[in-house]
């Protein structure tokens, strides 16, 4: 009766590590101090596991920022700017890597796959020197044990780690990252000796590159890679983890062919095509980790389905050759239930957290060895067919709306060129304009205001006070600056989505549900169990208030829907597309009425339509077409002189560039300064863009404030390959995480920098 756990949450159910880490950064504790928030995190996890019955319990997927990092700590491979001269890997160097310092920048941040998650890529090249250089995997796998449990330690397989890197600044950018792969097993040879010396039995190796479309030459680097492996990997069960989508053919053939490699896991959920492959052949004494319990979602599994389909696969691999696993590390899912004691009874019974998802696997391992817990199943049969019949799932008007957009593609009557020209008759700006992406600092006192009055401590009135307050000082401050498009600040807002989605119908909303974005930084998925509508105005009155405090435009702020789409747990009764045009409709009332309320910009975030983006190149025509129409939906009748914004963070954009064009928006600021203006190297190679656009000037993820040298100097290059009629001057993103002391003087410097050139381009004319 055998169950597995690919990878689970590390924050804690209630965000204890968040808050020690914080604590720690900010220099009010020790080092100590986190490392025993964290050691208490990791033991009440593997008991958790334990208690549940669960027999493959992973270790060394708890991590203090991310595995991917952990893995560049472990080989030693730390960029030569950080200073770092060998020997075990601290804090101090680890947290640098990951944040920057005040002398030197972070590494780059970007999305894990196609979930919500960001790892830290590892900058590579011909000079770097590995060495094993953070014993973190050995020293939580004896952790573990010293607690009576045995774990499975879990790496990052070395092919997907050279596969997720990029060349070090300075390397040719055509340099292969796999011509690393010989330098890099010496040090998982030495690390596997210590884990086989320490007592493991089992490793699992984590390549989840393998469901990407992968050439011969990479598929090649696999077979090489385990063949070399093989004297080290002799006496240990070595399972092979994939997630996130089904394997292809040719690489679903090297995988299970690989020597040394006594198990293979595979997503069940996202990879149902890999079934039909496992049907048609699986090599004979090898296990099957069959991920069945979806790891990125939060609702309840279908029990009696799973079981049909776990029924299936032992008749191929044989019954003890199968272990009941999830789908991918449940890091992507919310923690726990339990904390949930507000959430809506019969919406409850719906769901399942990280430690549901661990019973779940546990009772559908039981239920094959013939142990089935007939009440547990009956109660979740009871909860999918309540789901099912539910009305408050359902509302007939959104269907039709929904229906009703299949005729037309949506866009606006007049071509972009013409609308900037009426939008600029009315707005009056001056050339290279400066604005903000959105949100003012986050204060103590601003979270304090909202918290009071979400519990009724204050009244409506105070509330409303207090917020218009800050509304008023943060334009205040944006006038004092010279800033020439302002925004409201948000101080209103909890979160970019959240906050409409409390105030749309089909949401529903946890208190704790808090999953891991990158390093300390949490969200909290609205959970999209319904039909999609806007029962009234959600931002007008703000938006308004804050335009009646000046003569400078005043952005109306929303968020996309693809963004709303893809940062929600989203229903799985449904496609995702049809939720997406659904949400669309609300957010288009919404434009029409700030529109009507004398709002003349008006911004809809798609930070996240990028990260939708399938994985394999075959679905993307579909995704980006749907996604594209979603926002072109939103704003398709507003009038030629309202401006329309965008924007969009932490992307790769170069290979969506037309689709983002597509999208038709006025202007678009995008994230650009941490991914190394790669953004601009589109617009060098002669894409033709005829919009308003805005690359961040800076990074406002990190503490550190630019000077204007430095930021002028940023906005020449984007001037060597953009019209400087169509260049807009801005951060990154919003500001909401950075505290004053570093907005105001960034933004100074911000300002400065683009009057400066302003004047060079006046004189130069």
């Amino acid at each position: 009766m055998a169950s597995h756990i690919v990878g689970y949450p590390r924050m804690g159910p209630k965000r204890e590590l968040k808050f020690a880490l914080e604590s720690f950064w900010d220099g009010k504790s020790s080092a100590e101090d986190l490392q025993k928030v964290a050691a208490d995190l990791r033991s009440s996890i593997w008991k958790q596991m334990s208690d549940a019955g669960i027999k493959f319990i992973p270790s060394n997927t708890f991590s203090c920022y991310d595995q991917v990092l952990d893995t560049t700590a472990m080989l030693g491979a730390v960029p030569p700017r950080y200073g770092w001269n060998g020997g075990e890997i601290g804090f101090d160097v680890y947290f640098s890597m990951a944040r920057g310092n005040a002398s030197v920048p972070a590494m780059e941040m970007t999305k894990w796959f196609d979930t919500n998650y960001h790892y830290i890529v590892p900058e590579l090249g011909p000079e770097v020197n590995f060495s094993y250089a953070s014993h973190k995997a050995v020293n939580e796998y004896k952790e573990a044990k010293a607690l009576g449990v045995d774990t499975v330690p879990v790496l990052v397989g070395p092919v997907s780690y050279l596969l997720l890197s990029k060349p070090a600044k300075g390397v040719e950018k055509s340099f292969s990252l796999l011509s690393l792969i010989d330098k890099i097993l010496p040090v998982y040879q030495e690390v596997l000796a210590e884990l086989k010396a320490a007592g493991a039995s089992w490793i699992q190796f984590d390549e989840p590159k393998l469901v990407m479309d992968l050439g011969a030459h990479e598929l090649q680097a696999f077979t090489h890679a385990y063949s070399a492996l093989e004297a080290s990997l002799s006496g240990l069960n070595v399972l092979v983890e994939t997630y996130f989508a089904d394997v292809p053919v040719e690489a679903y053939k090297t995988l299970t062919s690989l020597k040394s490699v006594t198990g293979f896991g595979f997503d069940l959920v996202r990879g149902t095509k890999t079934l039909e492959l496992i049907k048609g052949g699986f090599p004979s004494g090898k296990y099957l980790f069959a991920g069945v319990v979806d790891g990125r979602n939060i609702w309840a599994n279908n029990l009696g389905s799973s079981l049909d389909t776990l029924k299936a696969l032992e008749g191929i691999v044989g019954k003890d050759k199968l272990v009941v696993s999830t789908s991918c590390s449940l890091l992507h899912t919310a923690v726990d239930l339990v904390n949930e004691p507000k959430l809506d009874k019969e919406i409850k019974s719906w769901l399942a957290f990280a430690a549901q998802k661990v019973v779940e696997v546990n009772a559908l391992a039981k239920a094959l060895a013939g142990q089935q817990d007939e009440a547990f199943f009956s109660a979740n049969a009871a909860a999918q067919a309540s789901r099912k019949s539910s009305p408050r799932v359902t509302n007939e008007a959104v269907q039709k709306a929904a229906v009703a957009l299949k005729g037309s593609d949506h866009r606006r009557a007049t071509n972009v060129s013409a609308r900037l020209d009426a939008q600029q008759k009315k707005l009056n700006l001056p050339i290279l304009p400066t604005t903000t992406i959105g949100s003012f600092p986050q204060t103590m006192d601003l979270r304090r205001v909202r918290r009071e009055y979400k519990a009724k401590k204050i009244s409506e009135q105070n509330y409303v006070e207090a917020i218009k307050e800050e509304i008023n000082k943060v334009v205040k401050i944006q006038e004092e600056l010279d800033i020439d498009v302002l925004v409201h600040g948000e101080p209103e807002r909890n979160d970019m989505v959240e906050y409409f989605g409390e105030q749309l119908s089909g949401f529903a909303f946890t208190a704790n549900g808090w999953v891991q974005s990158y390093g300390s930084r949490c969200v909290k998925p609205p959970i999209i169990y319904g039909d999609v509508s806007r029962p009234k105005a959600m931002t007008v009155f703000w938006s308004s208030m804050a335009q009646s405090m000046t003569k400078r435009p005043m952005k109306g702020m929303l968020t996309g829907p693809v963004t709303i789409l893809n940062w929600s747990f989203v229903r799985n009764d449904q496609p995702r597309f049809e939720t997406c045009y659904q949400i669309a409709l609300a957010i288009k009332d919404e434009v029409e009425d700030l529109e009507k309320a004398g709002i003349t910009v008006i911004q809809i975030d798609e930070a996240a339509l990028r990260e939708g983006l399938p994985l394999r190149k075959s679905e993307h025509a579909f995704y980006l077409n749907w996604a594209v129409h979603s926002f072109r939906i939103t704003n398709c009748g507003v009038e030629d002189t309202t401006q329309i914004h965008t924007h969009m963070c932490y992307s790769n954009f170069n290979d969506i560039i037309h689709s983002i064009i597509d999208m038709d928006a006025d202007v678009i600021t995008i994230e650009n300064s941490r991914s190394d203006e790669k953004l601009l190297s589109v617009f060098r190679e002669g894409v033709k863009y005829g919009a308003g656009i805005g690359p961040g000037v800076y990074d406002i993820h990190s503490p550190r404030i630019p000077s204007e040298e430095e930021i002028a100097d940023r906005i020449e290059k984007m001037l060597a390959v953009l019209e400087s009629n169509i260049l807009w001057v801005n951060p990154d993103c919003g500001l909401k995480t950075r505290k004053y002391a570093e907005v105001k003087p960034a933004l100074s410097n911000m300002v400065a920098a683009a009057k400066h050139l302003r004047t060079k381009l006046g004189s130069a004319q």
